[in-house]
């Protein structure tokens, strides 16, 4: 059964620059291929400091609004992921709202939510529980996923990365939930946190977090295959699910090695749930040496068992889950928009028709820690001018845009992050980084007064126009009295508009 709410339509923002990981590799004098082969990592974006968690969000924000041709009324919930906290009152979806302003639209619900990485994905469940809801009042919702992920100097910094999503939610969209099929595990751990108020780097324990999310990954997994199970049993299927009923599986990607790691992962899963599986022919073959009597809880680091089941999900990650890691490879891990960065690039290098009726399965993550893997199935309509048609278009260009951005030396790089270390929440502050290597459309920080009350201007699209375009300042904001919203329209029952870019929930 689907639901027919989810994402409508999906926008990706990420910096205009990158340093390049086989260049960082020999400036911080490591062996060649720890950072390109090691974890599968060949650019990593980063922000400058005229960027923050507050800047990415509104540039992601208005850029999906644009690109559909949306009024800000039309939007009655928007929520927002991220563990980039500058503030510890205000959210940054109060800030956001500075965008919705002109239409005087202000009856907008919706919050920050904070969990690590799974911040992004709490965000989206929330948006399509809400247009499901008997609080639903026929507009679209926002879920909104972004991050700035910086790390001290050392081996976890080739790790990081920028950008932030934008995800439209309302009825009749290409991609639908499948209802029910969640497979959830929430855990205490220390496995990666950020107990420094005063800095912006977390505390990572490498083995613990690899540990905790394989773990996550196997009870996910295992929920939601007993799930999908019942309900085939339900609806008479006989039938056992494995990863073959997956069209594609996403995972959030802190690196891209450890999602090759965690596809064959999944396989060892199936491998283990299939007591009479065929080890001479098909997806086990090979395998006849691993007893099915394992404990999965014993094998995070056994060699042995990732060596072999990484050479027996070869075929399977080339045809499943390689296409999603386009952006992780390119820029990094986003940490809340990561999962859906990877979403993103499948739908970004297949047509409409090879989409089409496919499952694609994601695997969501955040330490602490909490995790989901859910699926989506997507719409059956390719035809010219059907959501999937937009929302594939929309995105097409996504491999260019990457392409697009400026390289960066690592000694450049080196001295951004230095920067970003020694002015982290200073007050009162005016940033440094030059606003012509924006990209244009771009939100960036302004000045930061003695009060630490943050101001921000978006450089123009047009690049003949002054670059100081739409200056937005946090005191003339809270001084702003919004016309009162007169109607608030409701979706109509079907359109050719953006509403069929969206994400929906299958049958609201």
């Amino acid at each position: 059964m689907l639901t027919s709410l989810k994402p409508l339509f999906i926008l990706i923002y990420f910096p205009s620059q990158y340093v390049d990981q086989a260049e960082l590799e020999q400036f911080d004098g490591v062996s060649t291929g720890k950072y390109t082969v090691g974890l599968g990592q060949a650019r990593m974006g980063f922000c400058s400091d005229r960027e923050d968690i507050n800047s990415l969000c509104l540039t992601v924000v208005q850029r999906l609004m644009e690109r559909n041709g949306l009024s800000y009324d039309q939007v009655g919930r928007l929520e927002v992921g991220t563990e980039t906290i500058i503030d510890k009152s205000k959210s940054v979806k109060t800030v956001v709202m500075q965008l919705f302003e002109e239409s005087g639209n202000t009856d907008v619900e919706g919050i920050d939510t904070t969990n690590a990485c799974y911040g992004g994905t709490a965000a989206l469940f929330n948006a399509v529980n809400w247009v499901e809801s008997s609080s639903w009042d026929g507009r679209y919702a926002l879920a909104v996923a972004g991050d700035i992920a910086v790390y001290a100097t050392g081996s976890a910094r080739p790790t990081g990365g920028a950008g932030a999503i934008a995800m439209l939610v309302g009825p009749n969209a290409p991609l639908a939930f499948d209802r029910g099929l969640r497979g959830t595990h929430m855990q205490h751990a220390y496995d990666f946190y950020k107990p420094d108020m005063a800095s912006e780097y977390p505390v990572v324990d490498g083995k613990l977090s690899i540990e905790c999310y394989l773990s996550a990954l196997d009870r996910c997994y295992s929920v939601y295959r007993n799930k999908i199970h019942a309900q085939w049993q339900r609806e008479g299927v006989d039938k056992r699910f494995s990863l073959e009923d997956f069209g594609y599986m996403v995972f959030h990607s802190p690196y891209c090695k450890l999602v090759q790691k965690s596809l064959a992962r999944l396989v060892l899963s199936d491998f283990l749930s299939h007591p009479r599986s065929n080890t001479e022919t098909g997806p086990f073959s090979g395998l006849e040496a691993f007893s099915r009597e394992v404990k999965p809880e014993e094998t995070y680091f056994n060699r042995d068992v990732e060596k072999a089941f990484m050479k027996a999900s070869t075929e399977m990650f080339d045809q499943k889950t390689k296409a999603s890691l386009l952006v992780s490879n390119q820029n990094g891990n986003m940490y809340t928009p990561s999962v859906y960065g990877c979403l993103a690039s499948v739908i970004a290098q297949h047509t409409p028709q090879h989409l089409a009726g496919q499952r694609i399965g994601l695997f969501s993550y955040g330490s602490g820690f909490a995790a989901t893997l859910y699926s989506l199935r997507v719409s059956q309509d390719a035809t010219p001018g059907s959501g999937l048609d937009k929302l594939c278009a929309s995105l097409c260009d996504l491999k260019a845009r990457l392409d697009s951005r400026r390289k960066v030396s690592p000694a450049m790089f080196a001295e951004n992050m230095q920067l970003r270390e020694d002015t982290h929440h200073l007050a009162p502050y005016v940033p440094q980084g030059a606003v012509e290597e924006l990209f244009p459309g771009t939100w960036h920080l302004t000045r930061v007064d003695e009060k630490h009350r943050r101001e921000y201007s978006r450089r123009s699209l047009n690049d003949d126009l002054p670059l100081e375009a739409g200056l937005v300042n946090s005191t003339t904001a809270t001084e702003h009295i919004p016309s009162p919203v007169k109607k608030m329209p409701r979706l109509p029952a079907s359109t050719a508009g953006p509403e069929a870019v969206t994400v929906s929930n299958g049958d609201h």
